[in-house]
Protein backbone atom coordinates (compact mmCIF):
# COMPACT_ATOMS: atom_id res chain seq x y z
CA UNK A 1 0.00 0.00 0.00
CA UNK A 2 1.33 3.78 -1.10
CA UNK A 3 0.54 6.62 0.47
CA UNK A 4 0.96 10.16 -1.08
CA UNK A 5 1.09 13.25 0.53
CA UNK A 6 1.00 16.45 -1.57
CA UNK A 7 2.15 19.99 -0.92
CA UNK A 8 2.65 23.14 -2.30
CA UNK A 9 -0.35 24.17 -3.52
CA UNK A 10 -1.98 27.80 -3.75
CA UNK A 11 -2.42 30.91 -4.79
CA UNK A 12 -0.50 32.43 -7.35
CA UNK A 13 -1.01 35.35 -10.59
CA UNK A 14 -0.61 34.60 -13.82
CA UNK A 15 2.53 34.34 -15.43
CA UNK A 16 3.64 32.93 -11.98
CA UNK A 17 5.19 29.50 -10.45
CA UNK A 18 4.77 26.95 -8.37
CA UNK A 19 6.26 23.69 -7.29
CA UNK A 20 4.21 20.66 -6.38
CA UNK A 21 5.56 18.01 -3.97
CA UNK A 22 4.49 14.18 -3.48
CA UNK A 23 5.95 12.31 -0.39
CA UNK A 24 5.58 8.55 -0.79
CA UNK A 25 5.07 6.03 1.60
CA UNK A 26 4.53 2.54 2.53
CA UNK A 27 6.04 0.68 -0.24
CA UNK A 28 9.48 0.75 -2.54
CA UNK A 29 9.11 4.30 -4.56
CA UNK A 30 11.40 3.15 -7.30
CA UNK A 31 9.02 0.34 -8.41
CA UNK A 32 6.24 2.72 -9.77
CA UNK A 33 5.47 5.44 -12.61
CA UNK A 34 4.00 8.35 -11.06
CA UNK A 35 2.00 11.00 -12.77
CA UNK A 36 0.12 14.10 -12.07
CA UNK A 37 -3.67 14.46 -12.74
CA UNK A 38 -5.81 17.81 -12.02
CA UNK A 39 -9.30 18.39 -11.46
CA UNK A 40 -11.64 21.87 -11.95
CA UNK A 41 -15.02 21.77 -10.27
CA UNK A 42 -17.67 20.18 -12.47
CA UNK A 43 -14.67 18.78 -14.82
CA UNK A 44 -13.79 15.18 -15.18
CA UNK A 45 -9.58 14.52 -13.46
CA UNK A 46 -7.42 15.46 -16.91
CA UNK A 47 -3.80 13.80 -16.96
CA UNK A 48 -1.00 16.79 -16.64
CA UNK A 49 2.36 14.56 -16.71
CA UNK A 50 4.13 11.30 -15.92
CA UNK A 51 7.11 10.15 -14.95
CA UNK A 52 9.06 6.66 -15.21
CA UNK A 53 10.11 5.06 -12.50
CA UNK A 54 14.13 5.78 -12.99
CA UNK A 55 13.14 9.32 -14.20
CA UNK A 56 14.77 8.92 -17.61
CA UNK A 57 11.43 9.02 -19.40
CA UNK A 58 8.78 11.82 -18.90
CA UNK A 59 5.73 12.43 -21.10
CA UNK A 60 3.58 15.94 -20.39
CA UNK A 61 0.05 16.70 -21.99
CA UNK A 62 0.00 19.01 -24.61
CA UNK A 63 -2.19 21.85 -22.48
CA UNK A 64 1.17 21.66 -20.42
CA UNK A 65 3.97 20.97 -22.69
CA UNK A 66 6.82 23.50 -22.55
CA UNK A 67 5.45 25.21 -18.74
CA UNK A 68 5.14 22.45 -16.68
CA UNK A 69 7.90 19.95 -15.83
CA UNK A 70 7.59 16.76 -13.88
CA UNK A 71 10.81 15.11 -12.22
CA UNK A 72 11.66 12.93 -9.48
CA UNK A 73 13.69 11.95 -6.64
CA UNK A 74 14.12 8.44 -5.34
CA UNK A 75 16.38 8.64 -2.65
CA UNK A 76 13.63 11.29 -1.51
CA UNK A 77 10.93 9.05 -2.15
CA UNK A 78 8.85 12.46 -3.79
CA UNK A 79 8.32 13.23 -7.15
CA UNK A 80 7.71 17.19 -8.25
CA UNK A 81 5.64 19.33 -10.77
CA UNK A 82 7.00 22.39 -11.59
CA UNK A 83 4.55 24.94 -12.79
CA UNK A 84 5.58 27.66 -15.09
CA UNK A 85 3.78 30.37 -16.74
CA UNK A 86 0.28 29.83 -15.66
CA UNK A 87 -2.37 30.84 -17.04
CA UNK A 88 -5.78 32.55 -15.00
CA UNK A 89 -7.71 29.87 -14.62
CA UNK A 90 -10.66 28.37 -12.16
CA UNK A 91 -9.33 26.63 -9.01
CA UNK A 92 -7.68 22.91 -9.70
CA UNK A 93 -7.26 20.10 -7.46
CA UNK A 94 -3.60 18.78 -8.53
CA UNK A 95 -3.06 15.08 -7.69
CA UNK A 96 -0.20 13.02 -7.80
CA UNK A 97 -0.83 9.34 -8.09
CA UNK A 98 0.95 5.93 -8.58
CA UNK A 99 -0.62 3.02 -11.52
CA UNK A 100 -0.74 -0.65 -10.95
CA UNK A 101 1.13 -0.92 -13.87
CA UNK A 102 5.06 -0.59 -14.12
CA UNK A 103 5.24 1.72 -17.08
CA UNK A 104 4.29 5.01 -17.40
CA UNK A 105 0.87 5.84 -18.61
CA UNK A 106 -1.67 9.04 -18.48
CA UNK A 107 -4.77 6.57 -18.54
CA UNK A 108 -6.20 7.46 -15.00
CA UNK A 109 -7.98 4.17 -15.05
CA UNK A 110 -4.60 2.96 -14.13
CA UNK A 111 -3.96 4.23 -11.17
CA UNK A 112 -4.35 3.31 -7.67
CA UNK A 113 -2.71 4.96 -5.53
CA UNK A 114 -3.68 8.83 -5.16
CA UNK A 115 -2.47 11.97 -3.33
CA UNK A 116 -5.05 14.39 -1.25
CA UNK A 117 -4.78 17.06 -3.65
CA UNK A 118 -3.73 20.56 -3.00
CA UNK A 119 -5.49 23.50 -4.80
CA UNK A 120 -4.01 26.18 -7.17
CA UNK A 121 -5.38 28.99 -7.98
CA UNK A 122 -4.14 31.33 -10.87
CA UNK A 123 -5.38 34.89 -10.56
CA UNK A 124 -4.88 37.69 -13.51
Amino acid sequence: QVQLVESGGGLVQAGGSLRLSCAASGGTFSNYAMGWFRQAPGKEREFVATISRSGSNTYHADSVKGRFTISRDNAKKTVYLQLNSLKPAAPAIYYCAAPSIAIMTGDVAKYVYWGQGPQVTVSS
